[in-house]
């Protein structure tokens, strides 16, 4: 029997819901549930009946899905699989930074520890972001951790200045201007295709900019047939799967491949993520008054992007 076999009888057996990141390798996308980005996730985790809930993502997505169902098992395939961002923002240098900015409003990207959640006013994502700060009015004071290249991008969309917070994913912020411009010289009629956590430099080279989700909605409705693509390699297979007679190329990390891994999303095998159903660990476990004061500004996004139109 396969671990597919295996995975679809532990499902139907342990009442478990899969869920699944953009950046998981292919056969996981595959036998998951539901796949989507950070948005999308926290809404189906907020949402769901399943007794047992397998995330096959990052270890913060996984502490999201805990956040909002505290009485269910949640279990990571990996534990190791951390967030090169999340890593990046420190919960006690993170408290010393917004004693400057007793008088702010704190919006955090869902890239964060529980720990930053629940220093935070609210939760946002790359898909949601720009509208969630434009709810605020234009003289609120805010803060924005942990990504300062989703902060930038966002100020310069909006027309704010955000305090932000010096961190960054390793994987988008890796990204070069030459390699792009390489790319676009060898390929004239692809589009640049980018996510917003890429440096400002970047993102002005790009035809499009959106969050793992709206870069495949663009890339299933646009009339173009070529895309270069500026985040993690993962993307590509459902991009492949919705537009198979398009070519898409990822913008490499580094000279020795084609290709943008996140070392961490990728650490997530059929393997694992069937022991870690069978044998219902590793298990994520939170402090209960985290998880409390993590919820509020979680629950508060939802309600937010509900009220704008964003989720249904």
């Amino acid at each position: 029997m396969t671990f597919v076999q295996k995975i679809q009888e532990l499902r139907k057996e342990k009442n478990a819901l899969i869920l699944a990141h953009f950046y998981q390798v292919p056969e996981i996308q595959d036998i998951a549930d539901f796949v989507g980005d950070s948005l999308a996730l926290a809404q189906q985790a907020a949402n769901t009946k399943a007794d047992m809930i397998v995330f096959a993502g990052v270890h913060f997505m996984a502490e999201t899905a805990k956040i909002l169902n505290p009485e269910k098992l949640v279990v990571l395939p990996d534990l190791n699989a951390g967030c090169s961002l999340a890593d990046s923002c420190p919960p006690d240098k993170f408290e010393e930074f917004l004693k400057q900015y007793p008088d702010h409003t704190v919006i955090s990207y869902i890239n964060c520890s529980a720990a930053i959640k629940t220093m935070s006013d609210l939760i946002c994502t790359s898909g949601n972001a720009i509208q969630l700060v434009e709810s605020f009015p234009k003289n609120e004071k805010i803060v924005f951790a942990p990504d300062k290249n989703l902060g930038g991008y966002i100020n310069r969309m909006t027309g704010r200045n955000m305090v932000l917070w010096d961190g960054t994913c390793e994987v988008h912020d890796i990204l070069s201007v030459e390699s792009i411009i390489k790319m676009k010289t060898q390929h004239p009629d692809a589009k640049l295709i980018a996510h917003p956590e890429c440096k400002a430099q970047v993102l002005e080279l790009a035809d499009f900019i959106g969050s793992t989700t709206a870069l495949l909605q663009f890339t299933s409705n646009d009339p173009a047939k070529k895309y270069i693509v500026a985040t993690e390699t993962g993307i590509l297979h459902k991009m492949k799967l919705n537009s198979p007679e398009k070519i898409f190329m990822v913008v490499p990390g580094d000279e020795t491949c084609s290709c943008n891994d996140c070392p961490y999303m990728k650490l997530n095998t059929l393997e694992n993520l069937y022991n870690a159903m069978l044998y219902e660990k590793p298990e994520i476990f939170l402090p209960v008054d985290v998880m409390y004061k993590a919820r509020k500004p979680i629950e508060r996004m939802l309600e937010l992007s509900l009220n704008l139109g964003l989720i249904k």
